[in-house]
């Protein structure tokens, strides 16, 4: 009979606190980094990165199919270090950032999730035209500090701007083309538990 009462006692108390739910985490941009690389005449690598962005996660650490995230960028924010290209970059061969003034990143699930790595699967949506993406994710340790709980991730992915609409290239006088199809990209996220306001 006692061991039918703490049965029912304990089964009662799970019941009462629920299962586990996901807490939802806004990405600190101070310490994140949106990146991408994509060949340059054919000799070597170009880097930049978008300085505006934002988002949140919707995140436990014990149940992947409870994440979620969405991300939203300023396409006007690209940075490469070169006044001159970064124009050319916001203007209508490339990112046309005033008929397009963003890109966004929305997370469909994530697959294969094993030893804080997996496939985070998505839909792009740059330059007018949204894409499913998959991204190489990978975890980072948990924190408690400056003022929240915390966690961070990294992601890697490759893409071919043609498929978004960004076509605009030259060929070279010694064969090739001046700006690369494949572009690589990389995010180093920390985010920061959401407080209730």
């Amino acid at each position: 009979m006692k061991t039918m009462t703490a049965a029912v006692l304990g089964l009662a108390l799970a019941l009462a606190a629920g299962p586990a739910v996901a807490l939802t985490y806004e990405i600190d941009t101070v310490h994140s980094e949106v990146g991408f690389k994509v060949r340059h005449m054919m000799a070597g690598k170009t880097s930049g990165r978008f300085t505006k962005f934002s988002g949140t996660i919707e995140y436990d650490a014990k149940d992947p199919s409870k994440w979620s995230t969405k991300a939203v960028i300023d396409a006007s924010s690209v940075d490469t270090a070169n006044e001159k290209r970064d124009g050319h970059l916001k203007g209508e061969d490339f990112f046309d950032v005033v008929k397009f003034p963003t890109l966004e990143f929305v997370s469909t699930g994530v697959k294969g999730w094993k030893n804080g790595k997996g496939k985070l699967m998505g839909k792009l949506t740059m330059h007018g035209v949204s894409k499913d993406v998959v991204l190489d994710l990978e975890s980072n340790p948990e924190a408690d500090a400056m003022g929240g709980e915390r966690t961070g991730f990294s992601a890697r992915t490759k893409i071919d701007r043609r498929e978004f609409g960004v076509v605009w290239n030259k060929t070279l006088d010694k064969g090739g083309i001046a700006v690369g199809n494949d572009v690589e990209i990389s995010l180093e996220i920390e985010a920061v538990v959401k407080k209730e306001k």
